[in-house]
């Protein structure tokens, strides 16, 4: 079993470093019974990573040991539309490598850019990103994820989201939903209009 994590590098800096590691050894100590922790400023630390003003994303595949670190070029991938997606049985509670169920829930988008995940009647994330619903004055994130991610882990400990459970017949609520992930940063603004959501 192998898992990833993906880390936005920011000319030469990785961010949210504290959040990654927190959740890298939290899994390692629930999947695999691994005490020990990976220190990942060190590990970042000896690896070359690519000096330029362009986005990078670092992947780190891992299990009990660090299997391999890369870094790519990051590209935004524009999402103008959702698509709701019920599946009851869907277990995503760490960042495995393998999506097979998620891939294949994605394959079933039709003409949508992307998918809504909903699981036992409520909201939880799109295929590669924790949401956010914007009611006019505040902004709203899934109490249930299938993932916790560590760009929504930072904003809920600033404060700057709540955490609500958000069924399907309530986003007539929300005038927009933003994706944010690890690479997606909230003031990226990457928004998709409430009326581009498809059942």
């Amino acid at each position: 079993m192998l898992l990833l994590e993906s880390i936005r590098i920011e000319k030469g800096e990785p961010l949210n470093i504290d959040y990654h590691q927190k959740r890298m050894n939290t899994s390692r100590q629930k999947l695999f019974h691994s005490n020990d922790e990976i220190d990942l400023v060190s590990l970042l630390k000896e690896q070359l990573i690519p000096k330029t003003d362009s986005i990078q994303k670092c992947r780190i595949i891992y299990n009990t040991l660090v299997r391999k670190v890369e870094f790519i070029p990051y590209k935004v991938r524009k999402v103008n539309s959702l698509k709701l997606m019920q599946c009851d049985d869907i277990e995503y509670d760490h960042k495995y490598l393998n999506r097979e169920k998620i891939d294949e829930l994605y394959s079933k988008k039709g003409d949508s850019d992307d998918i809504i995940i909903v699981k036992e009647g409520f909201l939880t994330d799109s295929s590669f990103a924790n949401l956010l619903f914007f009611d006019g004055e505040n902004w709203v994130t899934p109490a249930k994820p299938l993932l916790q991610g560590t760009q929504r882990a930072k904003l809920l400990s600033e404060g700057r989201i709540l955490a609500s459970r958000v069924k399907p017949e309530n986003l007539r609520k929300y005038s927009k939903i933003r994706l944010i992930n690890a690479m997606l940063r909230f003031e990226d603004k990457v928004d998709i209009s409430s009326s581009q959501i498809f059942s």
